[in-house]
């Protein structure tokens, strides 16, 4: 038996992260000329490493054989680890990378994609990129629209629940598809409502529907959008339990994470946070919206003096349950090192903790990752000196 996987890789995306963009569209030569590596190929990579490790074990049962249909060059198959003739893994080219790329090469790359017979589109991006993908289908007739999608999280913004949890979770879940393990069921597709971020605000809209396959263990699931007025005591709670802290330690650095429950923290404390980065306040000074170059100057220059502490606060991506990895990739592994563990505090009202069993942690570093789940737990804070400890996912 052989399956007919097509690869689409959005060789801009996640470039802004490190550097605090919002999303990389339009953004990707700026991105570049600050000095932005690849994010979405590497990760692509890495994921079809371990494909191809799942694909000769034991774990292929039914000895599916897999041809990766692909373009040649970023788009795909620089990303294709190196391949020899036992493998259970093939590569067949149906097209070139131009040499800059839009949305519109990506929808071509889907057609052509859909024209050679796959099963299944594997793909590494964020939402942009989710969206491009899933109008091509649509564009492309009912049947099309059927076409299995699994996302790697390559992009800034994730939402949608197209992408797996981790580049290795997509190989799992792409095997267990080819080998008949897993059906597809239809799921949402989610963007940042970019109308409403310009007037400041923070929404994650509905865009669309897709099919993927179904695996709570290793697909994330769409974003949930929670608003209750109740909530307003329990978020004046939280941050006066921030502000008892800083009472206790005005020497205290508190690097404020990104999302909404933060930034309404950040209003009961007269400050005005950054919706969608990453912010550090010490001693009555906010530095706003820091990219990962100035998030290590900044914090590094705080904890050259020993005595000195920083606090991480974190609010978990409703309905998913990341803590990193989803819109703050400018805590990257250099930062999340430089702070470390103990000095992470998780913040979610009692609303967001229900249902969440675990959270789950993507820093972009195997190693930190296995760091993380080795000590197992995180504090959370869901109330004025009210916390709890939850589990950290195994990804």
């Amino acid at each position: 038996m052989c399956m007919r996987l097509g690869l689409v890789v959005n060789p801009d995306a996640g470039l802004g992260g490190k550097l605090g963009f919002k999303g990389s569209d339009g953004r990707a030569e700026e991105a570049r000329a600050a000095g932005a590596q690849d994010r979405a190929g590497p990760r692509m990579n890495q994921c079809l490493t371990h494909l191809l490790n799942l694909t000769a074990s034991s774990l292929n049962r039914t000895n599916t054989q897999l041809q990766l249909v692909v373009w040649g060059g970023r788009m795909g198959g620089t990303w294709v680890p190196e391949l020899d003739d036992s493998s259970p893994v093939s590569i067949e080219l149906v097209g070139a990378t131009p040499d800059s790329t839009t949305p519109k090469d990506t929808a071509q790359l889907v057609g052509d994609l859909l024209a050679s017979g796959v099963e299944a589109i594997l793909y590494a991006g964020g939402d942009g990129t989710t969206r491009d993908i899933v109008n091509a289908l649509e564009a492309a007739g009912p049947e099309a629209q059927k076409t299995a999608v699994i996302g790697v999280p390559g992009g800034v913004k994730m939402h949608s629940g197209c992408f797996a949890t981790t580049p290795k979770a997509a190989a799992e879940v792409v095997l267990s598809f080819a080998i008949g393990d897993l059906r597809t069921a239809i799921t949402e597709v989610m963007d940042l409502d970019e109308t409403v971020y310009a007037k400041g605000e923070w929404k994650v809209r509905m865009y669309g529907e897709a099919w993927t396959p179904s695996s709570p263990r290793f697909m994330q699931g769409a974003k949930e959008q929670v608003e209750r007025v109740s909530e307003e005591d329990t978020i004046e709670g939280l941050a006066h339990h921030v502000a008892t802290l800083l009472e206790d330690e005005p020497d205290l650095m508190v690097v404020w994470g990104s999302g909404g429950t933060l930034r309404r923290m950040g209003e009961h404390l007269k400050l005005d946070l950054t919706l969608l980065g990453i912010d550090v306040q010490h001693a009555g000074t906010v530095y706003s919206d820091l990219n990962e170059a100035r998030l290590l100057e900044v914090i590094g220059a705080h904890l050259s003096d020993e005595h000195r502490r920083v606090l991480l606060l974190l609010s978990p991506m409703g309905g998913q349950g990341f803590l990193i990895g989803r819109g703050n990739l400018q805590l990257s592994p250099d930062v999340l090192r430089l702070i470390g563990h103990a000095n992470i505090l998780g913040i979610a009202t009692p609303s967001k903790l229900i249902g969440l069993e675990a959270v789950r942690i993507d820093t972009g570093d195997e190693a930190l990752d296995a760091e993380f789940q080795k000590k197992r737990f995180i504090k959370i804070l869901q109330g004025f000196r009210t916390t709890r400890l939850i589990r950290v996912a195994e990804l």
